[in-house]
C-alpha cells in the first residue's frame, strides 16, 4: 500500500474517533453497533448499485462511506471494555486470510479455483470448531435468495449437492412447476386491484419448491439468483417507468386504462 494511502486512511480513522470523543458529534457520540445497523445495511446497498451502473466515481465514494460504518463500527467497539479497534479488526482478518490461502503464503498445491474453496471450507471449518453445522455460517438475515444460494453452497463444496448436474436441477424446477400448476389450479384468481396476501400451507410451499429449485438451477449455471432477479426486475422497472412517462405525455390517467390498453402501451414501450 502507498505511504499516500496509509495516511489517508490514518486521518479519516482520526476524524471517526474525534466525532466520537467528549465534545465531538452529539449524533455521533450516541450511536451504538445496533443504531448503525441500517446504515450499514443502506451503504453496502449502495456499492453494489454503483457497481451495476459501473461509474467508478460513484463506486469510490460508497465505497468511503462504507469505509465509515466499519471504522464507526471498530471506534465504539474500542470504547467498550476489552474491546478492539480497526487495527486488530485489520490484524484478524489479514491472520486469516494468510490462513485459509496456504497456496499463496504456504506450500499447499492447488489445481485450480474449485480446489481453492473446498481447502477454504476445511479450513473455515477447522478454524471455527464451535459451529456444529457447516451452515451455522449462513446468516439467516440475508435476502432470501441470497440465503438459499448460502446453504445450498455450503454443503456442496464439502462433497453433497441435492442437484448436481443441470438437468438434475432443471427435473427439480419443472417438478417444482408442476406442484404450482396443481396447486393453483384450486385457487381463485385475484381480482384487479387486489393487493398479494400470503397463502399459508400448500401455494407458499409449492413457491418456495419452485424458487429453491431455480436457485439450484441457478447455481449450477454459476449464476447469482439475487443478482439475476435484481437486473430483471430493474429492467421491468426501468421499461414501466417508460410507460408511465408516455401516458403522462399523452395526458392519460394510468388508472382508467382497462387490460387491453394496459398491454397495448406496455407491448409499445421497449423491451
Amino acid at each position: 500500500m502507498r505511504d499516500e494511502a496509509v495516511q489517508s486512511l490514518r486521518a479519516l480513522n482520526e476524524v471517526v474517533e474525534r466525532l466520537r470523543a467528549p465534545g465531538g458529534c452529539p449524533w455521533d457520540r450516541e450511536q451504538t453497533h445496533r443504531s448503525l445497523r441500517p446504515y450499514l445495511l443502506e451503504e453496502t446497498y449502495e456499492v453494489l448499485e454503483a457497481i451495476d451502473k459501473n461509474e467508478p466515481g460513484t463506486l469510490r465514494e460508497e465505497l468511503g462511506d462504507l469505509l465509515l460504518q466499519v471504522l464507526m463500527h471498530s471506534a465504539i467497539a474500542m470504547e467498550e471494555q476489552g474491546g478492539f479497534d480497526v487495527g486488530d479488526v485489520a490484524d484478524e482478518v489479514r491472520a486469516k486470510m494468510i490462513h485459509r490461502h496456504p497456496h499463496v503464503f504456504g506450500d499447499v498445491t492447488v489445481d485450480g479455483p474449485a480446489s481453492v474453496v473446498v481447502n477454504w471450507e476445511k479450513l473455515k471449518t477447522a478454524e471455527k470448531r464451535e459451529r456444529l453445522s457447516l451452515l451455522d455460517g449462513v446468516p439467516a438475515a440475508m435476502p432470501a435468495l441470497a440465503h438459499a444460494q448460502g446453504v445450498q453452497k455450503r454443503p456442496a463444496r464439502v462433497g453433497f449437492d441435492e442437484t448436481p448436474t443441470v438437468p438434475v436441477a432443471l427435473d427439480a424446477v419443472r417438478s417444482a412447476l408442476e406442484r404450482v400448476d396443481h396447486v393453483a389450479g384450486g385457487l381463485a384468481e385475484a381480482e384487479r386491484g387486489e393487493d398479494w396476501a400470503a397463502e399459508a400451507g400448500d401455494p407458499e410451499a409449492a413457491i418456495g419448491d419452485l424458487l429453491f429449485a431455480v436457485v439450484a438451477l441457478a447455481r449450477r449455471l454459476r449464476v447469482n439468483p439475487e443478482e439475476a432477479l435484481r437486473g430483471r426486475a430493474m429492467g421491468f422497472a426501468s421499461r414501466f417507468r417508460q410507460l408511465e412517462a408516455r401516458a403522462r405525455e399523452d395526458g392519460v390517467d394510468l388508472h382508467d386504462l382497462d387490460d387491453s390498453d394496459w398491454q397495448a402501451r406496455w407491448a409499445a414501450t421497449e423491451s
